[in-house]
């Protein structure tokens, strides 16, 4: 068998093809221009099978790709498409003369039903190639049959329906076995629910369909020749299973909801459009003797499925009596009417045929068409020839039919990515609602279409739709490209202007107040509006301008806070005397450079409130900038207004921690000119150290003097270590400031003297008080009575000085016997020392033979050694060894010189001739030379035990290994 998927045959069918031309629509002022390189498909693609069947063609179903032909008497031929190669023969084994009558596919292509015109039923699983009778369902000639979508599985069908000729709906289920597939009957029970009647009597079921709505609620869809009956009901969840037998039980007593038409030619067919797959069905089609009664299905109705009817008779060519249709079948925008000769589509919009497909005779009678709905594939057979349809872009022309239809929200829907029609579309929108006059409708519309922007500007002018103008103009400029930038100028200025003209309109009306602010806050919303606030910035001045012809001071500060352009604010709010209004602004935004140039109108009326908002500014402010509006503020103000200057001054030093010279030394000049009490504290809270005082002592100094603050100046004297200066000033105050003064040189005891004198000749000479003066004496211990006796008159009696006198004696018998006791305990202690010398010189120590060095572990004998008061012993070259390393570089090179010298003092006399005399006298100064060294060696070597002296203590934090040694020493380990 060849392929059937073949090419078309075009110049053999496609001469016979009819398709309506469809009537172009001009754009006259649109900037799309619909230019077609290539031809359009037609939307109904005819394509002829190629497939020579060896008998004729009885009947065809396809379902999920899966196609089943019936041939002649006893053949039936199943090709799975996909895999048209390799087609399936099945032979039906029937010996008698029974045909096949009609054949049904379910949804999965599993299971297959085929009618015998003997009243006989077969069945056939795709996994199979057995025919197997259906015992129960003998002696009923089936016409219809309901699959179950929801429940039925490739190898069960679940609870289905069954129409017959008489009338009879029964329910039945056919299951295949798991294991030894047809083991037992594949009909599972087959009983009956129901019985159709018309007017005469019981009526052939023509069409069965089951589909599930919401909440478990089923809908049974059922036709006779003329009568389309609708049984609703619902199935307990969980019992679904069961079957539909309760559903039928409702309608026991009474007739189900039906409509009827009273032509009819025979039979009828009912066709179903399911836009995806596994979802329910959208729309229906049924064809009866008055035509086509189309309509869509709303599942959430309680009673009835179908919605929006209407018949849509046949076209004025057919003749039901002569060549009625043969089958119908349904897709989105069109129904499909097989007649013996030729396929007719018909729009479900409008009733037209849109497409008309002749047939040859040659092919024969055209028999029946079937629609495949998991690939949308129409097919089409004779007895002879096999055709298939592909539905290619249906909606490509449905919105040019809802746009005529005035149904402008479809028609947008189906040309939303084809921009020269939606343009189209949007352009009849807008002029049917102008034209209707709603006119802000056709603002929206025009605005977005390509049409002219002058003429549909000067329509809304002449019309005198002002409102309608502005809208235009905003969704004109919400759809401007960032580039078009000289377009985004012009609107957003014009714009600007209609929005000012309206509300000057709406404000003198009081009755349009409520319109007056809804305008008002869409202006604001313009002006604030992201979009155009770079066009806004960039032109803020021809905007201010036309705010300021309106005279419209409200939205000129609005504005001008948008361009955060708060400098015009606040000089706006200063000018009209808001001064809090000002404040606020600066507040908000907190902008340095805005405090700095306007505190010094601020400050001037709110002062305190001024001074709060600095404050809460905190560190981003440089005081140092605010000085000049407090210096011009307090040189006009009381004393409790310049308290609020001293309250930032301090709250800069005490919390900002401020050191700036400038800071402290304009606060020190408030506190010089209206706190006193305070001044002192400030200074004595700054320290005494001038490294760390941060205002200019010097300034200081000739402040509080010009003041006459002489403490501060005292403190300040104190300071610069001026002592004799502070001590003079001090004298004028207080002497006991004085007397503090005098002890702070406390290095220089002559200074301290002098100091303690200047103040025993004011006490003297200027108070005349004795007593005072003695007890300066007693308050330093550097003045005795004789330095103090010559200040006094010659006329002052000895009683005043008798007890100083006595005292002063005291105390140098006092010091004379201290220095005796200190002479003998010297003595004393040089004594002992010489004691301790002698008695070390005659100590000794015993070495047993065997004793060994502390360092090296040999025998200590071997060689010259030390030994310690602690006990431990070393060799001199191990001692020296480890001593030398942590010694300081001069004393290693002190050690290395006495080595040397001691090393030269060794060797032998070259000289052989020698007077014995001169020999001798050169050994004996040689000898002692060489003790000397050698002693001298000692107290740097042997100064104390390597391992107990404070050698060991400064060592502890070296490491064992020295570092530069320890790469070496690591890979001696390898």
């Amino acid at each position: 068998m060849a392929s059937i998927l073949d090419e078309y045959e075009d110049s053999l069918y496609r001469s016979a093809a009819v398709q309506h031309s469809r009537a172009s629509v001009g754009i006259p002022h649109s900037g799309y221009v619909n230019a077609r390189l290539e031809k359009e498909t037609p939307i109904f693609n005819k394509q002829r099978i190629d497939f020579a069947p060896p008998e004729k063609i009885n009947s065809l179903v396809v379902s999920s790709n899966q196609l089943c032909m019936s041939l002649g008497k006893d053949t039936l031929l199943r090709i799975d498409l996909g895999k048209p190669d390799e087609p399936n023969q099945v032979e039906l084994g029937r010996k008698d003369e029974a045909k096949v009558y009609k054949m049904f596919l379910d949804h999965t292509g599993s299971h297959l039903l085929i009618a015998l015109n003997t009243s006989e039923c077969l069945y056939l699983n795709r996994s199979v190639q057995k025919v197997r009778a259906l015992s129960r369902w003998k002696g009923h000639l089936i016409e219809s049959v309901g699959w179950n979508k929801f429940l039925g599985t490739e190898t069960n069908t679940g609870p289905i329906l069954v129409g017959t000729a008489q009338g009879q709906i029964f329910e039945a289920e056919i299951s295949v076995s798991e294991g030894s597939l047809f083991s037992t009957n594949p009909d599972q029970y087959f009983r009956q629910v129901y019985t159709l009647e018309e007017e005469s009597g019981p009526a052939p079921v023509c069409c069965l369909e089951i589909e599930r709505g919401i909440e478990g609620k089923f809908f049974i869809i059922a036709t006779t020749q003329k009568r389309l009956f609708q049984f609703v009901g619902k199935v307990p969840e969980g019992t679904e299973q069961q079957g539909f037998s309760s559903i039928f039980a409702l309608h026991a007593d009474h007739l189900p909801s039906f409509r009827e038409f009273p032509a009819s030619f025979g039979f009828s067919e009912i066709a179903f459009y399911t836009p995806k797959l596994r979802s329910n069905p959208r729309s229906f089609a049924w064809m009866m003797g008055n035509g086509v009664l189309y309509g869509t299905l709303d599942y959430s109705r309680p009673d009835s499925i179908l919605s929006d009817e209407r018949v849509w008779v046949y076209p004025s060519d057919i003749d039901i009596t002569v060549n009625k249709p043969i089958s119908i079948v349904l897709t989105q925008f069109h129904f499909l009417l097989l007649l013996p000769d030729r396929v007719k589509a018909v729009c479900t919009l409008n009733g037209q045929v849109v497409f008309q497909d002749i047939f040859l005779e040659k092919f024969g009678l055209l028999t029946r068409m079937i629609k495949d709905p998991t690939v949308q594939q129409i097919w089409i057979h004779t007895e002879k020839v096999v055709f298939r349809y592909h539905v290619q872009r249906e909606s490509r022309d449905v919105w040019k039919m809802y746009m005529n239809m005035n149904k402008f929200d479809l028609a947008k829907e189906y040309c939303k990515d084809r921009p020269e029609c939606l343009d189209i579309v949007l352009a009849k929108e807008a002029e049917h609602c102008f034209q209707n006059k709603r006119y802000l409708d056709s603002a929206k519309c025009y605005a977005l279409t390509q049409n002219y922007f002058e003429e549909i500007a000067l329509k809304f002018i002449e019309a005198k739709q002002e409102e309608a103008l502005m809208e235009f103009l905003i969704k004109k400029l919400s759809n401007l490209k960032p580039s078009e930038k000289t377009q985004t100028t012009l609107l957003t200025t014009w714009l600007t202007e209609l929005y000012l003209n309206w509300l000057g309109v709406l404000e003198g009306d009081p009755s349009q107040r409520n319109l007056y602010l809804d305008t008002r806050e869409k202006f604001r919303t313009f002006l604030s509006s992201p979009k155009n606030k770079d066009c806004l910035y960039n032109n803020r001045a021809s905007i201010y301008e036309l705010l300021a012809s309106h005279g419209d001071t409200e939205h000129m500060v609005y504005f001008a806070v948008i361009m955060q352009d708060y400098e015009r604010v606040v000089a706006h709010h200063c000018q009209h005397d808001e001064y809090d209004e000002a404040l606020n602004v600066l507040s908000r935004h907190r902008d340095e450079k805005l405090f700095y140039k306007f505190s010094p109108v601020l400050i001037q009326h709110i002062p305190k409130k001024v001074v709060d908002a600095w404050i809460s500014m905190g560190s981003r402010l440089d005081a140092r900038n605010l000085i000049p509006a407090l210096v011009n503020y307090s040189q006009s103000a009381s004393t409790q207004q310049i308290n609020e200057a001293i309250r930032y001054m301090e709250f800069c030093v005490y919390q900002l921690e401020e050191t700036q010279q400038a800071i402290h030394n304009y606060l020190l000049s408030l506190y010089a000119l209206c706190r006193p009490d305070s001044l002192l504290s400030y200074l004595e809270q700054a320290g005494t150290n001038p490294n760390r005082i941060h205002y200019d002592l010097k300034y200081a100094l000739r402040l509080c003097a010009e003041h006459g603050h002489h403490h501060a100046c005292v403190h300040i004297y104190k300071v610069m270590e001026l002592y004799e200066e502070a001590v003079d000033l001090a004298l004028q105050v207080d002497v006991d400031l004085a007397k503090s003064c005098a002890d702070l040189p406390e290095d220089d005891e002559e200074l301290r003297k002098k100091l303690w004198l200047k103040i025993a000749r004011h006490v003297v000479q200027e108070e005349k008080d004795v007593k005072k003066a003695m007890a300066c004496l007693s308050s330093c211990a550097l003045l005795k009575i004789e330095d103090v006796l010559p200040f006094f008159p010659d006329f002052v009696t000895i009683d005043h000085f008798k007890e100083a006198i006595c005292n002063s004696l005291e105390d140098y018998n006092k010091h004379i016997e201290e220095l005796k006791r200190e002479m003998e305990e010297a003595t004393q202690s040089a004594k002992r020392i010489r004691e301790d010398i002698q008695e070390m010189r005659n100590k000794y120590g015993s070495v047993e033979p065997q004793e060994k060095c502390a360092a090296c572990d040999f025998p200590l004998l071997n060689r010259p050694f030390y030994l310690f008061l602690c006990g431990h012993m070393f060799h001199y070259d191990c001692l020296l060894q480890a001593v030398f390393p942590n010694l300081p570089a001069y004393k290693q090179a002190k050690l290395e010189d006495l080595q040397k010298k001691l090393a030269a003092t060794s060797q032998p006399s070259k000289s052989h001739h020698r007077p014995k005399d001169t020999d001798t006298i050169s050994l004996g100064k040689g000898q002692q030379s060489r003790e000397q060294i050698k002693a001298d060696i000692d107290d740097i070597v042997a100064a104390e035990c390597v391992y107990c002296g404070e050698l060991m203590i400064r060592s502890i934090d070296k490491p064992f290994i020295d570092p530069q040694k320890y790469e070496e020493e690591m890979q001696s380990w390898l």
